[in-house]
């Protein structure tokens, strides 16, 4: 690529103020680095009007505060398709970068969008009925759209190439990388953690937001009945916070008998989320559908043994490096945690091992270096 000043604005909506998910680490981290790493690059950042974050230095770096506020499916229409249109026309840049998959399709420039997965074809009742409508319209256009595509496993590449009738060879894979600050506990911080928490009970551990795709209900269902199979002291810690249909998740646990064996954290901080993680006896991950699954990569690095579901993105992440269920089958979750009770044939330090090896696949430096190989080609005009 030339020496001449290139402009990229980055669509950075999703950084509004709110502690980060997986969207947002995934923005924070490729975003940081390629600003570091290209700083013959002008990054024009548009975000919403009281950002306020810092998440990006550098002399490349600018920031637009946009109006209005990203907040609701008909202001994503007319901030997408009326505003920005006349923003990009104003900035000209080269490119526009979406991190989180929105486009506007009535912008004349080159746009490049992660789209992390289509969990909204697979399972569209579990999201809000406005919501879902403006999803299921528009990302299928923003799709043709682009004139390249990032996205976070082979599966979600397969799932958009196959769903939205997108040639392959526009679609880059881009995986997620590993947080920092998860590194493994000592055995003396592991029981501490568990004295001062868990009343030094062993517990199995789940991390993420608590919404229908993570399958919280047959997660809680599974662990009663391994509890009933083994008649074990252990515990299930749920990390993360309530988004909606929670109600059905009440009624289970007002009439489930372990119910005090269930702790829900709500979201921890990131020294709160180290601890509870790294003391884990396992992580117990089932979601139904994931486009990359960031929390079995963060337990490879933890040394935390992973049970998670056998579909979607999960084994292309897990590989050899952790046992796997049927996320529909309460049995077969149940089983899956008897397994890592009984820890047979040495079953918990196998699976260490083989997650230290497979954690090596999964950097943020990585992420960032195929992310940027994606804007590259799509502003020289490669289009395979």
């Amino acid at each position: 690529m030339s020496q001449t000043k290139i402009n990229i604005a980055v669509n950075c909506w999703v950084l509004r103020n709110k502690q980060l998910d997986g969207i947002g680490y995934f923005t924070v981290n490729t975003l940081q680095r390629m600003i570091k790493a290209h700083p013959e690059v002008s990054f024009t950042l548009l975000c919403d009007t009281k950002f306020k974050e810092h998440y990006f230095e550098g002399d490349n770096v600018s920031i637009k505060r946009i109006f209005p506020p990203f907040r609701h499916p008909l202001l994503y229409v007319f901030f997408m398709e009326l505003v920005l249109p006349m923003v990009l026309k104003f900035i000209k840049p080269d490119l526009f970068f979406s991190p989180d998959g929105y486009l506007s399709l009535m912008a004349g420039c080159k746009q490049v969008p992660v789209i992390h997965d289509l969990n909204f074809e697979h399972y569209p009742k579990q999201l809000p009925l406005k919501n879902r409508l403006y999803y299921l319209y528009f990302f299928k256009r923003f799709a043709k759209k682009a004139f390249r595509i990032a996205t976070v496993s082979e599966y979600s590449k397969q799932d958009i190439v196959t769903r939205y009738q997108i040639d392959a060879k526009k679609v880059d894979v881009v995986y997620c990388g590993i947080n920092s600050g998860f590194d493994p506990l000592t055995d003396d911080e592991k029981q501490e953690v568990k004295n001062k928490f868990i009343d030094g009970k062993p517990y199995f551990f789940f991390v993420g937001s608590l919404h229908p795709r993570k399958n919280m209900l047959r997660l809680i269902d599974a662990f009663s009945k391994f509890k009933a199979n083994t008649n074990s002291d252990f515990k299930l810690i749920i990390a993360g916070s309530f988004y909606w249909k929670t109600d059905e998740m009440q009624k289970l646990l007002s009439s489930n008998l372990y119910k005090n064996e269930i702790v829900f954290t709500g979201r921890l901080s990131e020294e709160e989320l180290r601890l509870y993680f790294g003391a884990a006896h396992a992580l117990t991950f089932m979601p139904v559908f994931e486009g990359f699954g960031i929390p079995i990569v963060e337990a490879f690095e933890m040394q935390v043994p992973v049970l998670t579901s056998n579909i979607s993105s999960m084994p292309e992440v897990g590989g050899n490096a952790a046992i796997y269920a049927n996320p529909f089958d309460v049995n077969d979750i149940a089983l899956g945690m008897q397994q890592l009770f009984e820890n047979k044939n040495d079953l918990l330090n196998s699976l260490i091992e083989k997650g230290n090896i497979r954690k090596e696949k999964f950097s943020w430096d990585k992420s960032a270096a195929l992310l940027w190989q994606t804007l590259e080609k799509s502003i020289s005009g490669i289009d395979d």
